[in-house]
């Protein structure tokens, strides 16, 4: 066989065991594969530097598939490249149990990068990427070793590009001037309602030029000489690059090709058949793979070996020129914390005026930032609100990559998803911070955090209607309740100085999922020093032989303990809990959990700053918000609510 009909060959095996894939489980979408299967050949073959016997190695590319719909195509390329993803995998796609599901899973199939599904989120991922790796190479790269040089590879889609997240991390990407980052464009002219021209007819080339970005054109979605040298070009430039590759959706299919049919839904028998007859496949087995193509894509796995040895030799060369930096670049991309490193967290003195729990989360930062420097975040433009800034240390821009503080800018929803890029690149310890009204502009990416696992830091401040005159439109309600229902998602709100410290310490340790830390504007009384936050909720203090029980999170805590003491001096008594976090009460063992909560103590109040939904898990009655706030000074607002340590008194005397 020449090797143009090896290359054909190669490139008709990915469309056609996606299409037999999604025709065996009756749901996909076979459009996407069977029109990009000539870019993702290209990039595979000729540019991607990966090792498919080691998914995790540390010097590789990485490739997105920001359509995640068009999950096969990875899966075909996962499987011919030498995975761990059988055969069998593939024929078993999207049904339970198997390691192919309908959108990519970080954490389940091996050789995906990111959990995409969602459109625009693997767009900006990749920038969160970039951006990891930048940091990286200018922290660690020496003149003639550079140990960290990946480029991130991704095909977008009509439907990525339309999502505001994309426009976000686009706008982000070209100001930092993020040349790492090459994308492909499946410029197909189709969605699922029909042609893009009914909802999508901005000149989108333009717009990226405009974003700061490199653009190119290719006009055959299927010339691999093309395609192959923009990415050649994408390489060689300092901007990111998007490189617009017109395509036709489920190319091959004969009434199908080019239009919306081929998007979401399986081809049918005759139709998929008919494509195979159009490109010269045959029609069975199902599944087929030539020989010749199976031990071409294959040679990535020796390939993938001697690019690994190549990049293990440099860095061991490095470290003997370079050992305090090797040492520290090793222990980095290992995911190990430095010796000690909590011996930097601060302890606060009781103070009865004590500071925002926002001030002592910035306190704490600066304080643990110096024996941590993988910690790295910002803001989404309120760093002085939001008190993430990192003394000492550069912005990080594009001339100062090595910087350690983050200008987001006002743009949330990206800001969490370039997070979750971060996270999954490795090497640092990223956090975004915004006020907590804003978390439902984030929604999507903290899900996919937790869906995916990924380690991600979320700080919201101006967590309550404690931020006063700004009124409703800014005072969270019902944000708390929606957090903690998020699976696999832990949710911190301090009390105090000393509780946002421990808080600190649970979200850089906690490498296996997201959390959510949510800070004061107002003043909180400092009180006892080394409170056990990983527990979840513990008890503060008990007045007496507890009778009752009064329990709360954040700056109502403060509010509980003068009320107990009232309720003390009139003779009850009363037990105080402080209730950071349900989430990590709830890995408590029983015997904790009893202890903190004794099942013979029936009167319970919760006191919350919002609404009171799943308190009743654990609390008889609820002191709560169940409208939205309004526009005052916070003293008034909590007095016309009903937060005042009165009220708490005559709710806790009705129990």
């Amino acid at each position: 066989m020449t090797i143009q009909n090896l290359q054909t060959q190669a490139i008709n095996t990915l469309r056609f065991l996606s299409a037999d894939g999604v025709q065996k489980a009756n749901s996909g979408h076979p459009g996407l594969p069977m029109g990009t299967a000539a870019i993702a050949y290209t990039i595979w073959t000729r540019h991607l530097r990966h090792n498919p016997r080691n998914p995790n190695w540390a010097g590789r590319d990485r490739f997105i598939l920001s359509g995640g719909h068009g999950s096969m195509l990875l899966y075909s390329l996962l499987h011919l490249t030498g995975y761990d993803l059988p055969l069998e995998e593939l024929q078993n796609f999207r049904q339970w149990g198997s390691r192919t599901p309908g959108h990519p899973e970080y954490g389940l199939t091996p050789g995906v990068e990111v959990t995409t599904g969602p459109l625009g989120q693997g767009f900006a991922n990749g920038v969160g990427m970039a951006i990891a790796a930048s940091h990286m190479a200018a922290t660690f790269n020496q003149r003639g070793h550079e140990i960290i040089d990946p480029f991130i590879y991704a095909i977008v889609t009509d439907g990525d590009l339309m999502e505001g997240v994309a426009s976000e991390a686009a706008s982000l990407a070209g100001h930092l001037s993020l040349g790492r980052l090459i994308y492909i464009y499946d410029d197909n002219h189709i969605s699922i309602d029909g042609s893009t021209d009914l909802a999508f007819t901005e000149d989108r080339a333009m717009r990226f030029k405009a974003y700061g970005w490199h653009v190119l054109r290719v006009e055959d979605g299927n010339d691999v000489e093309a395609i192959d040298k923009a990415i050649q070009q994408a390489k060689a430039e300092p901007r990111p690059s998007i490189i617009m590759c017109r395509t036709i959706i489920g190319y091959g299919a004969p009434t199908r090709q080019g239009t919306q049919k081929a998007h979401g839904e399986p081809l049918g028998d005759e139709e998929l058949n008919a494509a195979k007859d159009n490109l010269g496949w045959p029609k069975e087995p199902r599944f087929y793979i030539p020989d010749d193509v199976r031990e071409f894509y294959r040679k990535a796995v020796e390939k993938g070996r001697e690019l690994e040895a190549d990049w293990k030799m440099r860095f061991d060369a490095y470290k003997r020129l370079h050992p305090g930096l090797g040492a520290e670049l090793q222990r980095r991309l290992d995911g190990k914390l430095p010796k000690d490193w909590q011996s930097t967290l601060p302890t606060f003195p009781v103070d009865p005026k004590g500071m925002g729990s926002r001030v002592a989360s910035g306190k704490t930062i600066n304080a643990i930032a110096p024996k941590l420097p993988e910690l790295i975040g910002g803001s989404a433009d309120l760093a002085p609100s939001n008190n993430t800034k990192i003394d000492g240390s550069p912005a990080f821009q594009k001339e100062s990559y090595e910087g350690r503080n983050f200008h987001f800018g006002v743009r949330e929803h990206a800001m969490g998803s370039i997070l979750n890029g971060m996270s999954v690149f490795g090497g640092v310890i990223p956090y975004g911070a915004t006020f907590l009204v804003f978390a439902d502009y984030m929604r999507p990416a903290i899900r996919l955090a937790a869906l995916s696992h990924y380690p991600s830091i979320f700080i919201f401040t101006h967590d309550s209607i404690g931020l006063g005159e700004d009124g409703p439109t800014h005072q969270p309600v019902e944000h708390l309740a929606s957090l903690r229902i998020i699976p696999n998602l832990v949710t911190i709100r301090p009390a105090d100085a000393n509780e946002t410290a421990a808080a600190w310490k649970v979200a850089v340790e906690r490498r296996n999922g997201p959390t959510v830390l949510v800070f004061t504007r107002q003043n909180l009384a400092t009180l006892e020093a080394n409170p056990p936050v990983e527990k979840g909720a513990y008890v503060l203090k008990d007045f007496g032989e507890p009778q009752i029980i009064l329990m709360a999170s954040g700056s109502e805590v403060g509010l509980i303990l003068e009320a107990a003491q009232k309720l003390a001096d009139e003779g009850k008594g009363v037990r105080v809990v402080s209730f950071p976090s349900w989430e990590l009460f709830e890995k408590q063992d029983e015997a904790y959990r009893e202890s903190v909560l004794p099942k013979n103590i029936q009167k319970r109040l919760a006191v919350e700053a919002a609404a009171g939904i799943g308190w009743e898990r654990y609390a008889k009655s609820v002191i709560s918000i169940e409208r939205y706030g309004a526009s005052a000074p916070a003293k008034t607002i909590f007095e016309k609510l009903g937060f005042t340590v009165e009220n708490v008194v005559a709710k806790a005397k009705e129990l």
